[in-house]
């Protein structure tokens, strides 16, 4: 134990999110959190304060370091108001399976739940961040703080990751105590897999003659496992979201969400890993006749909620591990099938190049970023093709917003991700609609020189508003169609650098030039309203 000393509930916490690794938090400063503002001042030199323009875009910020690295994405906010504001972010954070630790404020602890009608004043603010996280509590008393922060860190670190909470009233950030600042909680080691559900589950895939695996988030640390589990039982890796690039789809073994069900008729035994099997049962929805289903998940909630035939309570890496074990020393050597999947993948790859405009700009934008560059999508047209159009190489390489499909969440995500990972590209495709929600953003980019390009592929419409009001609602449009600034005068106002691209080569250009810029850049690819075919018959293909 160290030496106690008198610190504030602000360096208590400041003290703790340096020990604990945290080199960067984004927020708005106010009144509420004045204390806690001043102690991160005392640890400028180890912690980055990223001031932004809107509490929103300090959440999804933080989201957006969280999901590009696996490490704590910390974000700070004023109460009642800035809470709410920042609920989008958290939210996400909390259907994306992402590590935001959020610090905020109250009122002053005596006047908490007595309805005075107090600056900033919720009816219950901690109930509404538990309903928006993992965990969250509440520091009433500096000696307190330690142990909330470690308990905290514990939580982002142990089980199903999700974003935890943590508020001190006003009063109370700045009050003074003697403490020790050093406790620690060691996160809780991750069940040791069950021998017995190993052994049922390998006399299920000895038997299986078309095996699929089915991955997502919680699978990113099982990467290597994964993919030679693919390779013993030559089964495709499937994903749709955030476990794309976990087996990278430039192997014969990584499918993307549209080319994954080409197999998927035939499959009789899934194996699903970290996911939570939105594509099969969500999505593809016909089930193979006599299907067997196989679990692998750290969240035990999983089981109850889509029960498998097998379940395994544990880590990723160690539940495939285990069954990697068990399987190399009793199952033969099985036919290869990869030019059986090369074939499926490059019929797919035909099939959609259909959907344009977009898929001509995905292309180019694949060809143009690196292996290692980052790829944010958005609520859009672009966004939603590039689900199973745009190839992805590498684990949280493709960013998204998760099950939440919250529109504007891309651009201000984007921002984190490029704050997170400075030495790589990062891209972010936005529809005119969603871009707007964070443009405020754009001074935060100019401000601290983020190299972050955004294309904003303008349509001047909510596109799948609009395309449902015609198609669905027999041309009753209302709602749908935009108003837009022009954008690269837009951008250079906020002094980025602004581009316009009208085509695929065009838009080549202006990425190349972007990523060779200091600061942030925008370019604008103007789209005919309604013009673009639509992508859901490969995203949701038996509807």
């Amino acid at each position: 134990m160290s030496k106690p000393e008198t610190l504030s509930t602000g360096q208590a916490i400041a003290r703790s999110l340096v020990r604990n690794g945290i080199d960067t938090i984004f927020g708005i400063p106010g009144a509420h959190t004045y204390d806690f503002i001043d102690a991160l001042y005392e640890c400028r030199d180890q912690i980055r304060f990223i001031v932004n323009r809107h509490e929103q875009g300090s959440g999804y910020m933080a989201y957006g370091y969280a999901k590009s690295t696996g490490r704590v994405g910390a974000f700070t906010c004023v109460p009642g108001p800035g809470v709410l504001n920042a609920g989008a972010a958290l939210c996400t954070a909390y259907g994306a399976n992402a590590p935001v630790l959020c610090i905020t404020g109250n009122i002053q602890s005596y006047n908490i739940g007595r309805g005075r009608g107090i600056l900033h004043e919720l009816p219950d603010q901690l109930a509404t961040l538990r309903g928006l996280t993992k965990w969250s509590e509440r520091i009433n008393h500096p000696s307190e703080a330690p142990a909330v922060m470690a308990e905290a860190f514990r939580q982002l670190a142990s089980g199903r990751i999700r974003p935890v909470a943590v508020e001190a009233p006003w009063d109370v950030f700045g009050a003074r105590a003697l403490i020790d600042p050093d406790v620690c909680v060691q996160p809780l080691p991750p069940p040791e897999p069950d021998p017995e559900a190993i052994a049922r589950a390998l006399a299920l895939l000895q038997n299986a003659k078309h095996p699929m695996i089915s991955v997502g988030s919680g699978a990113i640390g099982a990467r290597a496992e994964i993919l030679e589990l693919a390779q013993l039982l030559q089964a495709p890796v499937t994903a749709h979201r955030s476990g794309r690039g976990i087996v990278g789809e430039d192997t014969p073994y990584g499918f993307s969400c549209g080319a994954g069900i080409k197999a998927w008729q035939t499959t009789d035994v899934l194996v699903g890993i970290g996911t939570r099997l939105e594509l099969q049962y969500l999505r593809w929805i016909k089930i193979p006749a006599g299907l067997k289903l196989i679990r692998i998940d750290i969240d035990a909630t999983e089981m109850v909620r889509l029960k498998p035939d097998v379940g395994m309570v544990t880590d990723a890496k160690l539940g495939t591990r285990a069954l990697l074990d068990a399987l190399a020393s009793s199952m033969a050597k099985r036919p290869s099938r990869e030019e059986e999947f090369k074939a499926l993948k490059s019929q797919f790859r035909q099939e959609i190049q259909r959907v344009q405009p977009q898929m001509g700009y995905l292309d180019v934008i694949r060809a143009v970023l690196p292996r290692d560059g980052f790829f944010v999508e958005e609520i859009s047209q672009v966004g939603f093709t590039s689900r199973f159009g745009f190839p992805v190489y590498e684990p949280r390489s493709f960013v998204t917003g998760g099950y939440q499909d919250n529109v504007g969440f891309g651009f201000m995500t984007a921002l984190g991700v490029k704050i997170a990972n400075p030495d790589k590209p990062v891209v972010s495709v936005t529809g005119d609609g969603g871009f707007m929600f964070g443009v405020q953003e754009l001074a935060t980019a100019v401000k601290y020189s983020i190299n972050l390009v955004t294309i904003v592929f303008n349509n001047a419409s909510y596109g799948n508003v609009l395309r449902d009001q015609r198609n669905v609602y027999k041309g009753r449009e209302i709602g749908s169609s935009l108003t837009n600034p022009d954008f690269v005068k837009l951008a250079e106002s906020f002094g980025a650098t602004g581009y316009r691209a009208k085509t695929p080569a065009q838009l080549k250009t202006a990425l190349e030039q972007g990523f060779a810029q200091s600061g942030p850049v925008l370019i604008e690819v103007p789209i005919e309203q309604g013009s673009e075919v639509s992508p859901w018959p490969f995203l949701h293909p038996n509807l």
